[in-house]
């Protein structure tokens, strides 16, 4: 095996119509394996966005069924290359989704699922709403799953904004982390570059966060701006605000020279909870 590997994120801009939005990402998957990219990661909800929650519930299908997953495990077999699909919409027997990402073997197995845990249920300011709980079942178990250059501590979106969840995956082993989101334009531009960088030097990890871009035809826009994050915090690779991808090469060997600098990791104390004065 190669001592370092090419990884690539995509930024696509869905909408309701499942084909086209999987359609698109497939040629954007393919440019990428082409261009030498052995990890692909996709972004939050790539294959369907819609216009509000009921429309959500009501586009879900359960995980055996669903037509994005079935083309994308038959795409990373014929590629010959690992696939993180950033989330799709799972239909649950209860009636709500789980925000569920998945990854992909190159031989088209799923390795592992990991499902949503922080919510976004915000309210910005000029009245931008979202309630994500409102749709969607958190899941509560946090997931290492394993690629052929290291271990992989999977997340999703909001997840960024917590980071004692990037610790518990650093400190059980995962040298790469995945973030695919489809950040909001408000909060994007304000903290998504920062808190990317901030999670990757916390824990002295690799990020791979492939971002939804652009406006759909009912207003909501997302940011973009893919990164791909070294455990420095560099940025070695960005997209900007329309569909495409970004790619860049890494080396596993950097998280441990990183780490050995700066072994903050092996530093927690047992801290007393604060007093009130």
């Amino acid at each position: 095996m190669d001592s370092t590997f090419k990884v690539a994120c995509v930024q696509n801009c869905a909408e309701a119509d499942l084909e086209r939005n999987i359609a698109d990402c497939e040629a954007l998957t393919r440019e990428a394996a082409a261009a030498g990219a052995r990890l692909i990661c996709l972004p939050e909800h790539f294959a369907c966005l819609t216009r509000n929650d009921a429309d959500m519930l009501a586009a879900a299908v359960p995980e055996a069924a669903h037509p994005a997953l079935d083309r994308f495990r038959v795409l990373a077999c014929e590629l010959r290359c690992w696939l993180l699909l950033g989330s799709l919409a799972i239909k649950l027997p209860g009636g709500k989704i789980n925000n569920r990402s998945f990854l992909i073997d190159d031989a088209g197995g799923i390795t592992a699922r990991y499902d949503k845990a922080h919510l976004f249920d915000v309210t910005l300011k000029g009245g931008e709403t979202y309630l994500e709980s409102s749709a969607v079942e958190p899941g509560n178990s946090a997931v290492i799953a394993r690629l052929p250059w290291g271990n992989l501590g999977m997340s999703v979106c909001y997840d960024l904004r917590f980071a004692y969840l990037y610790r518990m995956l650093a400190q059980g082993g995962a040298e790469f982390l995945s973030i695919p989101a489809a950040f909001t334009r408000t909060t994007g531009v304000a903290h998504w570059h920062v808190l990317v960088r901030a999670r990757a030097i916390e824990t002295g990890c690799f990020v791979f966060a492939p971002g939804q871009c652009g406006v759909r035809s009912w207003g909501r826009a997302t940011f973009g701006h893919s990164l791909i994050v070294d455990p420095w915090g560099a940025v070695l690779a960005e997209a900007g605000d329309e569909q495409g991808y970004v790619i860049a090469e890494v080396d596993p060997a950097r998280v441990a020279e990183v780490r050995a600098m700066i072994p903050s990791l092996r530093h927690d104390r047992d801290i007393r909870p604060p007093t009130k004065a």
